[in-house]
């Protein structure tokens, strides 16, 4: 059945997410890293609290640890973060409520004095690896992969580790006493991550920047076909015979059945509006499965 378009029940802490002055919003990593940078590009004031994974975000929204949470759900780049995807349909009772797309700028950090004939070894994560290696390839380095950019930067710091480089933002370096050895290297100019803001109710407008609240409304619908032929093919028709724009869809394993799969979709309108109601009462009679996990404003972008 549909869930409701907004968040759950209240149960955010001891008292509701109107009455805190600075919202706790969790993200994952180490400070300074892209996550940290989608909270405070999302929110006016935040206490931004760092988290070792996403589940562990995703556990702090439900248990009411903290008003919100903020990660990657795709990258321009890379596209859809998956495992994101399986959360979301596993903690059935957290909401997109807001989204940003924050500008990944990279850059390669090291102690200070080191230069770049002394490095030996480079750590990030696989994707800011991916997305510099035309840089990397320019030197015989050992490339490693770590669990953060800014937990790259931070090991390199904690252990005083000679010969070693962290790819990270750049504004990661003086909170871990780094030098930026090489700024900008990522490839091109048009990388982004799109950033889910996530809570278990609607939150108040007053603690979102602008850039949350600038766009048309979206809605990010999960739903599970009947495993006859054409099923899908009639789910996308509840769509398209109403002219209701789908601006992503992909399908991802259910984990309850081998072989069955559920799909997700950004469809480019409000779900009160008549059209997209309608839309969505033809697709709660085809499909065995709706939820709507959020509504909310299309991020806007430089």
């Amino acid at each position: 059945m549909a869930a409701p378009t907004s968040g759950g029940s209240s149960g955010i802490g001891a008292s509701g997410p109107g009455d805190a002055v600075s919202p706790r919003v969790a993200f994952q990593g180490e400070p300074g890293a892209f996550s940290e940078e989608g909270v405070l590009s999302a929110f006016v004031a935040p206490e931004a609290v760092a988290l070792p994974t996403w589940r562990a975000v995703f556990e702090a929204i439900q248990d009411g640890r903290v008003e919100a949470g903020v990660v990657p759900i795709e990258r321009s780049s890379g596209g859809s973060v998956r495992e994101v995807y399986d959360l979301l349909f596993k903690f059935d009772e957290v909401r997109i409520v807001a989204e940003v797309s924050v500008p990944v700028n990279l850059a390669l950090l090291a102690l200070p004095g080191q230069t770049l004939e002394q490095i030996e070894r480079v750590y990030s994560i696989a994707q800011a690896l991916d997305q510099a290696d035309e840089f990397l390839r320019s030197r015989p380095w050992s490339v490693l992969t770590s669990y953060n950019t800014a937990g790259a930067a931070k090991s390199i710091a904690d252990k005083q580790e000679l010969g070693a480089a962290a790819i990270a933002s750049a504004r990661v370096a003086p909170l871990y006493g780094l030098e930026v050895l090489a700024a900008d290297i990522q490839t091109g100019t048009a990388n982004r991550t799109r950033f889910a803001v996530l809570a278990r109710e609607q939150l108040p407008p007053t603690w979102f920047t602008p850039a949350t609240q600038a766009g048309p409304l979206k809605t990010t619908l999960v739903w599970a076909v009947r495993n006859v032929p054409g099923s899908l093919y009639r789910c996308l028709g509840c769509f398209a015979g109403r002219n209701i724009n789908l601006s992503r869809l992909e399908s991802r394993p259910s984990r309850g059945v081998r072989w069955e799969y559920v799909f997700w979709a950004d469809m480019d309108s409000d779900p009160a509006a008549p059209d997209c109601a309608a839309a969505l009462a033809a697709l709660l009679a085809e499909a065995v499965m709706v939820r709507v996990a959020g509504v909310y404003h299309r991020a806007a972008e430089d």
